[in-house]
């Protein structure tokens, strides 16, 4: 009986989605799901990223939490818009959030919106939000092996950032394993090696989103 449930919520959630993702074609609006477990550097990155592009796009962000609007603040600090959606328990966002939290920016002009989801490596990936991509964070104080225990966002995702690398030698993680789990699941994934903390590796990361929202215009 529960297998038509899920079948009816997914394709709601589907054609929800569909409809923001018109909104933000309209708008040549390239929009980014980030989806890690909690603690990878997902704000982090975007905190990162808004500043040193902020001379070359125009950023959004739409921040997704159970509680607290502690992301959004660090977000709206550096010039970018941001929203907070807190799901009160909920372990994902989903379509019909992020069409309301898109009625609370002003898009006109927005070149990249970054969706930052709940921590979880399970639900949010099931969710389509309206994304032109997801993007995959993996933190080194993590197992190597989560691509392969955590499947379905490795292979569905167009990008994996190896987040916190400047921790490598301190902590007990094998980067070639971690890569080799995730480009196996997904030979098309594009990789970055990254540190927030000192800025090693960023640049693929930003090329990476230039060439991707060129692919928008």
């Amino acid at each position: 009986m529960q297998i038509p449930v899920v079948r009816n919520v997914l394709e709601a959630n589907e054609k929800i989605a569909a409809s923001v993702r018109e909104k933000l074609r309209e708008r040549k609006i390239l929009a980014l799901n980030l989806i890690s477990s909690p603690g990878a550097g997902k704000t982090t990155l975007l905190e990162r990223t808004l500043h040193d592009l902020a001379g070359e796009f125009r950023m959004a962000v739409i921040e997704g939490d159970l509680q607290t609007d502690n992301d959004a603040r660090r977000v709206a600090a550096t010039g970018a818009q941001a929203v907070q959606i807190n799901t009160d328990g909920g372990c994902h966002l989903d379509s019909n959030m992020i069409m309301t939290a898109m009625e609370s920016l002003d898009l006109d002009g927005v070149d990249i919106l970054f969706i930052e989801n709940v921590g979880n490596l399970v639900c949010p990936v099931e969710f389509d939000c309206g994304e032109d991509a997801k993007v995959a964070l993996l933190s080194v104080t993590e197992g190597d092996d989560k691509p392969e225990k955590y499947p379905l966002l490795f292979n569905l995702a167009k990008a994996m950032v190896l987040n916190k690398v400047d921790l490598l030698p301190y902590v007990d993680f094998d980067r070639e394993r971690a890569r080799a789990f995730a480009t196996r699941l997904n030979k098309e994934l594009a990789v970055f090696e990254v540190s927030c903390r000192d800025g090693s590796g960023l640049e693929g990361w930003y090329q990476w989103l230039r060439d991707m929202r060129a692919a928008k215009l």
